[in-house]
């Protein structure tokens, strides 16, 4: 593993080195590690740290109290780091880091789901599926750099957290074993995202969610030009992406993957709608879902996706075997439903969903709605005649802000929670 400099105050390798191998020797116990560290160089070092002393590293879902005590009862005997762990760390120049040379079985890391349609699920990764799968993500990104003649070393801004397996992919994995640079922060508004990115050298990769893309695209905050953009989690928009594109003078790169397969296939949204799978991937669509295999898969992983293939290697996304729901004997898809919803004038955000049935009644589907100056009654209106009426959706309750995590998504305890809420305010002018 070749750790490289993280950006904050311009870490070299060896003085990386030194602080991983003191954090090797600090590590409490022998067990597992959940490594909780918000600071990306914390959290890498302990992350490096942990591969040296030949340690599973837990990835919880979210840092939120009951999802991090959950962890902890599953996982008896872990011991937690975090940034205040990290930060009492005496430097130890002539400690031994120790070899990362594990099995190829070394459980590295346990990623979890992050419960957007149901509990969260465990998946462990080896060491060295991390490793096949970061070369090939470097080498799509080094191959985009290439084309636009950008040299020296790539230097990543990321706005999602390290423990999420597209962050640990992206900001973690790609500084220790491909060579990019790292800024250590986590910047989320639009000004501090300008500020990481002009701390850094050119050329910059930045790495979002659609969500929080949109809200920097239409920010007037002023950013350097970046390289790169690394969408994933969610659908992008080929109009979304076109606009990315113009905002940072970058091309947008979006990666397909999933905590249980990683990154697969990546694709430039804004030109092109098919997706190109990582050398060695094998899809088998069905109705419901997707299997995939891959070189660095133990066994073939199912994905909700439901997949269409191309005669020229590529894949599109038709929609995902939990996304069609059945209202009355008849059949739509949540994404289409949610898409429509989105496109009404005024609307910001949305999310359509279909809640438990109560008392026996059929499952009808729901709706959280962010647009301000909106009624209800309105939307609805603005939906009626773009399909069927069993669709629409009842309740529709407009909200401040949708409940996604820190990822952009919405897990479904967190839809259910907020629609219990919302569904008891007062609705005036609905």
């Amino acid at each position: 593993m070749a750790l490289v400099t993280v950006e904050n105050l311009r870490v070299e390798p060896q003085e990386l080195r030194r602080q991983v191998a003191a954090a090797a020797a600090a590590l409490p116990g022998t067990g597992e590690l959940l490594n909780l560290c918000e600071d990306r160089q914390n959290f890498i070092v302990m992350f490096a740290a942990a591969l040296a002393r030949h340690r599973t590293v837990l990835l919880p879902p979210s840092h939120a109290p009951a999802a991090v005590a959950e962890l902890r009862a599953r996982h008896p005997g872990c011991e937690v780091v975090d940034d205040e762990f990290a930060a009492v760390i005496g430097d130890a120049p002539d400690a031994a880091a120790g070899s990362t040379q594990a099995a190829a079985d070394f459980v590295a890391a346990i990623g979890h789901t992050s419960g957007s349609t149901g509990v969260p699920a465990a998946h462990s990764k080896s060491l060295r599926s991390l490793e096949r799968t970061t070369a090939l993500n470097a080498g799509v990104l080094r191959a985009e750099l290439a084309r636009q003649a950008e040299a020296g070393r790539p230097w990543i801004v990321a706005t999602v957290p390290p423990q999420h397996m597209y962050g640990l992919e992206t900001s973690v994995l790609l500084p220790l074993l491909s060579g990019f640079g790292v800024h250590a922060g986590r910047p989320l508004m639009p000004a501090d995202v300008a500020a990481a990115l002009a701390a850094v050298p050119a050329p910059r990769v930045l790495v979002s969610t659609p969500v929080h893309l949109r809200a920097l695209v239409e920010s007037g905050a002023g950013y350097p030009k970046v390289a790169v953009v690394i969408s994933a989690t969610a659908p992008l928009s080929r109009e979304l992406a076109a606009s990315v594109e113009g905002r940072f003078g970058a091309t947008l790169v979006e990666f397909f993957g999933s905590t249980e397969t990683c990154v697969i296939a990546t694709r430039r949204t804004a030109h092109e709608d098919g997706w190109r799978p990582h050398p060695g991937i094998r899809l088998e669509p069905g109705e419901e879902g997707t299997t995939v295999t891959a070189p660095w898969l133990p066994r073939p992983e199912r994905l909700h996706d439901v997949v269409e293939l191309r005669d020229d290697g590529t894949f599109v996304v038709v929609g995902r075997g939990r996304d069609f729901i059945d209202v009355a004997g008849k059949r739509a898809s949540l994404a289409d439903l949610t898409r429509r919803l989105q496109s009404l004038p005024g609307v910001e955000d949305a999310v359509v969903f279909q809640p438990p049935a109560g008392g026996g009644g059929a499952r009808r589907c729901a709706a959280l709605v962010v647009a301000p100056g909106r009624t209800a009654r309105e939307l609805l209106e603005g939906l009626r005649g773009q399909f069927d009426p069993v669709f629409l959706p009842r309740p529709l309750l407009l909200v401040p802000k949708l409940p996604r995590n820190e990822v952009g998504k919405l897990p479904r305890e967190r839809l259910l929670e907020a629609l219990a809420t919302s569904a008891l305010r007062p609705r005036p002018g609905k």
